[in-house]
C-alpha cells in the first residue's frame, strides 16, 4: 500500500526527470536531508565546495531551516535550481539523484539510510545508529545491494587521531594494555516536558517518525533530542563515535567489540531528559586489552608496554611518554592505515565513484556504536555484561538482549521502511 501522501511528493519528484545530472562519473547529485545545525555547517558547507558533486535538493521538516539550507545552494551555484521537500521520500523518488546526506536525529538515521539504499541510492549518514539492531540491519543491507556507505565523522582523516592509531598498531609502545576515553558530560538539567503548540512550518509528525509518540514542546526537538532515549543515546553515543572509533581503530578491534563491560551513570528521574549525563565505564577486550570511559572531558590514551600516546582536548596536539615514541616514521614496510586528509565529504564522493568501501562504513560505524549501546545497556541494567562479538549477543541475558533493540511506531518497520 502507498499512502496518497507519498504518492504525491513521488509524482512530483518524477517530474524532475527530464533535467539528468552528469553521471556519478563526473559529477555526483546530491539530496541533503536535514538542514539543521550539523546539517547545514558541517555537511553542507563541505560538499558544496567540491567541484564533483552538486546538490540538487535539500528536505527538511522545519521550513525556515530547509529554506536557508535551498538559500545557500542557489547562492553558491548561481541559479534557483535546488528543489525542497518537506518529505525525504521524494528525494529518494528522484532517479537524478545519486547520493543523499542524512542529517536528522538519531532515530531516523538507519530508517532513511534503509529506504534511500533501497531506492539505489549511495548513503553518507550521522553518527550513529540508535541500537544495535539497526546497525547490524543497516550494515547488511549496504553489504548485500552494494551501496556506497559512510558514517560521517571527520577523525579517520584527523591528523592526531590517525597517528595515533598507526603509532599503536605498529607497536611503537609495546604491547597494548589500556585505552583511557573521557568524553563531555551530557546534558546537565532535567528538560521541561511541559507541552505546547506546534510551531507554524514544522511537520512534528514526521519529526517524531518511528519514535514512540509524545506531545510537542521545545525542549523535545533539534538539538536537544540527544539527551532522550527515545531519539538518542545520550554524550555517551553522541561524542562516543569519535573517540571510541579512535579506540578501536587502533586496538585493531575495529571489526568485532568488547567481551564485557560494566559501569555506573547518573540519570535524571521525573524529567523529560533520561539518558546518563554522567557516566563510567569499563571494557575488556579478548585480546586482554581494557578500557575505561568517562564523562570527565575530551581525551584520550592508549597505555602499552613500553609507553603511552594520546592528547587532551579535541583534536589536541599528540602526546607521549618519550619523543621516540611521537616522532618515530612509519616505515614504508609497516601497517599504513587507510585515511583521507580531506575528510568525509572527499573520501564519500571519491568511494562513490570507485565503489571501494569509505573509511567508516557501515559496519566499522555499527561496531563501534555497538560498544555505545553496551555501556548504556549495562547502565540501565546495573549489572555487567558478558558480550559475544561473533554472534552479537549478551550471554545469558535475556533482558539485556532485549534491548538490544525496540519497538518502532507504525507504520514503520525496519524490514519495509514504508509508510
Amino acid at each position: 500500500m502507498i499512502s496518497r501522501r507519498h504518492f504525491l511528493v513521488a509524482s512530483a519528484a518524477a517530474l524532475w526527470g527530464s533535467r539528468l545530472r552528469a553521471a556519478p562519473s563526473e559529477r555526483v547529485t546530491i539530496g541533503m536531508i536535514g538542514t539543521g545545525g550539523h546539517g547545514v555547517a558541517m555537511n553542507l558547507r563541505n560538499f558544496l565546495p567540491q567541484p564533483d558533486a552538486q546538490v540538487v535538493a535539500v528536505c527538511d521538516v522545519d521550513r525556515p531551516r530547509m529554506e536557508n539550507a535551498r538559500d545557500l545552494v542557489n547562492q553558491k551555484y548561481g541559479n534557483t535550481d535546488c528543489a525542497i521537500y518537506g518529505d525525504f521520500r521524494a528525494i529518494l523518488a528522484r532517479r537524478d539523484i545519486d547520493a543523499v546526506c542524512i542529517s536528522t536525529p538519531d532515530h531516523w538515521h538507519v530508517p532513511i539510510s534503509l529506504m534511500a539504499m533501497r531506492a539505489g541510492k549511495d548513503v553518507i549518514c550521522e553518527k550513529p545508529t540508535l541500537t544495535i539492531e539497526e546497525g547490524r540491519f543497516q550494515s547488511d543491507t549496504a553489504r548485500r545491494l552494494g551501496r556506497v556507505f559512510q558514517t560521517a565523522t571527520e577523525d579517520r582523516s584527523l591528523y592526531q587521531y590517525h597517528r595515533m592509531a598507526e603509532i599503536v598498531r605498529n607497536g611503537r609502545i609495546g604491547k597494548l594494555q589500556r585505552i583511557e576515553v573521557g568524553l563531555p558530560s551530557g546534558k546537565r538539567e532535567p528538560g521541561d516536558p511541559t507541552p505546547q503548540p506546534v510551531p507554524a512550518g514544522f511537520d512534528y509528525e514526521m519529526w517524531l517518525g518511528p519514535a514512540p509518540w509524545a506531545p510537542y514542546c521545545p525542549a523535545r526537538c533539534h538539538y536537544d533530542f540527544r539527551w532522550m532515549f527515545d531519539y538518542s543515546g545520550g554524550m555517551l553515543t553522541d561524542w562516543g563515535a569519535h573517540l571510541l572509533d579512535t579506540a578501536q581503530w587502533a586496538n585493531d578491534t575495529e571489526h568485532t567489540g568488547p567481551i564485557s563491560v560494566e559501569g555506573t551513570g547518573k540519570q535524571y528521574e521525573g524529567g523529560l531528559y533520561d539518558t546518563f549525563y554522567e557516566f563510567d565505564l569499563r571494557y575488556r577486550y579478548a585480546n586482554g586489552v581494557e578500557m575505561t570511559v568517562d564523562g570527565n572531558g575530551v581525551r584520550i590514551r592508549f597505555i602499552g608496554t613500553n609507553g603511552w600516546v594520546g592528547n587532551t582536548g579535541w583534536r589536541g596536539p599528540l602526546e607521549a611518554s618519550s619523543k621516540e615514541i611521537l616522532n618515530a616514521p612509519i616505515g614504508s614496510a609497516e601497517l599504513k592505515l587507510y585515511t583521507c586528509t580531506g575528510g568525509e565529504h572527499r573520501n564519500f564522493l571519491d568511494c562513490v565513484k570507485t565503489r571501494l568501501d569509505p573509511y567508516f562504513p557501515a559496519e566499522i560505524g555499527h561496531r563501534c556504536a555497538t560498544v555505545m549501546h553496551m555501556g548504556n545497556i549495562a547502565m540501565l541494567l546495573g549489572r555487567k555484561l558478558r558480550w559475544d562479538p561473533v554472534k552479537e549477543e549478551f550471554l545469558n541475558d535475556d533482558t539485556a538482549n532485549r534491548m538490544r533493540s525496540r519497538a518502532m511506531r507504525e507504520p514503520w518497520t525496519l524490514t519495509t521502511c514504508v509508510a
